[in-house]
């Protein structure tokens, strides 16, 4: 970490900072206008008279929250394993497992749909549920176990000592340490899973199981196109994420840095 001690270069950071935001702050500013574009909050209000807004956004909290757990204690295991034990060949099952970040949703539809259709769990939350989980997985190990590699193993050392078994010193010495890197893969996955939109559009047909990405769909047809409600259906959407990054945001940040860098 360094530090700008000038006035003349922290003012200079803070401009080139500044200008690496407008390209991702423009689009959110367009949104949020035309979100409120020809009658206002009243493209709110129509929105919401759809009647399918309590029932898509409970559908994405039961889905994120799903796929949050299933990432957590797969992420937070499996890097205390590859980080802290002795396990033979380990390497080479951490890397096999950072391939699959090389795989885009879009190839693995055709697998998901035969296996889901012959499971009978097509058209379940199940059904993206489980692929959003297994795609996440792997850069969550990554960021965990170099988390877990800047813990000095004398705690462990010193546990075992003491008696502690496995499951013990993970639980209670490692776990309580993880906070950090734990609200950097909650939020990041709560993104991933809140904003995901090719899996819930190929796998839920059913609108009672639908999610609020696919919203803007009842603003969409064949000779109808209204940007405006559909803007204000992104902002709905964007709203619990935001918070969330909002409300752990300091967490988030120390832990990203960290379990970016051994």
């Amino acid at each position: 970490m360094f530090e700008v001690r000038h006035r003349g270069s922290r003012m200079l950071l803070q401009l080139v900072l500044a200008l690496m935001t407008l390209p991702f702050l423009l689009p959110l500013v367009e949104m949020v206008k035309g979100a409120f574009a020809g009658v206002g909050f009243q493209n709110f209000v129509v929105v919401w008279q759809t009647g399918v807004v309590p029932t898509f956004f409970k559908n994405s909290i039961l889905l994120s929250m799903s796929v949050i757990a299933l990432v957590y204690v797969g992420s937070m295991t499996a890097a205390f394993g590859f980080s802290k034990l002795r396990i033979r060949g380990k390497e080479i099952y951490f890397w096999m497992m950072i391939v699959a970040l090389t795989l885009p949703e879009v190839i693995l539809l055709s697998p998901l749909f035969v296996t889901f259709t012959k499971l009978q769990m097509y058209d379940t939350l199940f059904a993206v549920i489980l692929p959003l989980a297994a795609l996440q997985l792997p850069f969550a190990i990554l960021l965990a176990r170099n988390f877990y590699d800047g813990i000095p193993s004398e705690l462990m050392d010193a546990s075992r000592i003491d008696g502690a078994n496995v499951p013990q010193l993970f639980w209670h010495v490692i776990l309580p340490l993880t906070r950090p890197i734990a609200s950097a893969i909650v939020v990041l996955t709560l993104i991933n899973a809140w904003n995901s939109y090719l899996l819930p559009l190929v796998f839920l047909q059913d609108r009672s199981n639908q999610v609020v990405t696919l919203l803007p769909q009842f603003f969409i047809g064949q000779y109808s196109n209204d940007q405006t409600k559909i803007l204000a259906a992104a902002v709905m959407t964007a709203i619990p994420t935001t918070l969330a990054y909002v409300l752990m945001q300091k967490n988030f940040e120390r832990g990203l840095s960290a379990g970016a860098l051994k």
